[in-house]
């Protein structure tokens, strides 16, 4: 489990640097100001909860319980919901593509599963079997 926790860490933290790199030196002449931030916003929520996954997965080595596992799902689910969905609100803005403002609706759900993952990780943790 822990193995397969860091590896996508390692992918999303080298995916969160690409976007990141992307944002503050070319997305700036695609979008407006408001844009940029709100894509800014979804790559520092992204790469906060890479460093959340690389410490799932190095506790869940000591902490060998379903609640990590569940942690990690979590971080997961919320980093495509919450930063995928400002990724692709900014990528709408810059395509002028209307209609599909509402997908703004899932970046809230995003954040649940976020805070989720964190309350699973602290239950992972007063749940320790060893």
């Amino acid at each position: 489990m822990s193995r397969s926790i860091l590896s996508t860490a390692a992918i999303l933290g080298a995916l969160a640097v690409i976007l990141g790199a992307f944002g503050a030196h070319g997305l700036k002449s695609l979008v407006p100001p408001e844009s940029v931030s709100t894509f800014e916003t979804g790559v520092r929520y992204h790469m906060y909860h890479v460093f959340a996954l690389l410490a799932t997965g190095l506790l869940s080595i000591h902490y060998p319980v379903l609640p990590m596992k569940r942690a990690a799902q979590c971080f997961l689910v919320g980093m495509l919901l919450f930063s995928g969905s400002l990724y692709l609100l900014t990528l709408l803005k810059a395509t002028d593509t209307v209609g599909l403002s509402s997908i703004g609706l899932i970046t809230p759900i995003g954040g649940l599963f976020l805070v989720a993952g964190w309350l699973f990780l602290f239950w992972g943790l007063l749940k320790r079997n060893t």
